[in-house]
């Protein structure tokens, strides 16, 4: 039967490469996220947690420029009378609503959270259901690569991290600029390029690490026990090492989350001795970031020998 009875039409157009693969891939998994309700509620929490930080710093550029002498009444008609000043030190000490360097990697680790929580759910829908359901064959039929198919995972995970942590960030630096002082920008320039350091080294680590516990477990249930142990139980198990039975400070290393807040404050310029909590001993930065670097070497590794093991239809 000729081809124009079976309703086929010839290709037209200019044919894109691969790497326009890549971007279909992303698209899809995010999409996929976005009609996930419990997607949008952790988003919603998200957002608050921005919001905080956004009108904070109204208060504290409020407090520190306009009000002077008037006493300031905290907890309701039968609360203490304190002055602006110390409600402004509280701030600085306790919120780091300053637009320092404490001010966005506290935002980013608090942020960082709700991502964790929100990759937890998304892995097995991402990249789980492909091993499956074996839909990856499927992918690797077209005209792309296993390389390509990885990026593409790692693009729509990098989407959803940055939109929970760095492009805030990124506003609430814009946010204190426009507020205080333009000279903000010029002073504090190297904050701008921490939040993108910071924001990159979560980026890559959380996605690598995402993909290769995805392809491994491939279930919702078991990949947030895992996460839990690597974001929760390794918290733990590190200040009871270091804290209580009092081992070096490198234990500290098994919490991924604490190396990317240390790489992030390496990155922000922070001094070594006054990071938090500040009566407790910190790996050194180099260490952190020498962790980092292995983690992601290490589920490179994996992801390659796993993706290779699917067999091609051709």
């Amino acid at each position: 039967m000729p081809p124009e009875l079976l309703h086929y039409r010839a290709l037209g157009g200019v044919t894109g490469g691969p790497w326009r693969g890549v971007k279909a891939i992303a698209r899809t998994g995010v999409l996929l996220l976005a009609r996930r309700k419990f997607f949008w509620i952790l988003y919603a929490f998200s957002l608050m947690i921005f919001l905080f930080y956004f009108f904070g710093q109204y208060l504290w550029v409020f407090l520190a420029s306009h009000v002077q002498d008037a006493l300031i009444r905290t907890g309701g008609v039968f609360g203490r009378l304190i002055s602006p000043e110390a409600l402004i030190k509280s701030l600085r000490d306790t919120m780091h609503l300053d637009g320092s360097a404490e001010t966005f990697g506290d935002f980013i680790w608090t942020e960082g959270y709700i991502a964790v929580v929100i990759l937890a759910f998304a892995g097995s829908v991402l990249v789980g259901n492909d091993f499956q359901h074996n839909s990856l064959p499927f992918y690797l039929s077209k005209p792309i690569s296993r390389r390509h198919y990885i990026f593409g995972k790692c693009l729509a995970i990098a989407m959803l991290i940055n939109c929970l942590t760095t492009i805030p960030a990124i506003g609430l630096f814009v946010e204190y600029g426009f507020i205080e002082t333009w000279d903000y920008y010029y002073d504090n320039f190297g904050l701008f390029l921490g939040i993108l350091a910071y924001g990159g080294a979560i980026t890559i680590s959380m996605s690598l690490l995402l993909l290769t516990t995805a392809t491994w477990l491939r279930r919702t249930v078991p990949l947030v026990m895992v996460w839990t142990a690597i974001f929760v139980m390794a918290r733990l198990v590190q200040r009871w090492l270091v804290d209580g039975i009092g081992l070096s400070p490198r234990w500290r290393l098994i919490d991924f989350w604490n190396d990317l807040y240390l790489f992030g404050m390496w990155c922000f310029g922070k001094d070594h001795r006054w990071l938090r909590p500040t009566n407790q001993e910190q790996p050194e930065y180099w260490e952190a970031a020498a962790a980092i670097v292995t983690v992601c070497l290490l589920c490179l590794l994996y992801l390659r020998r796993r993706v290779r093991a699917v067999e091609i239809i051709s």
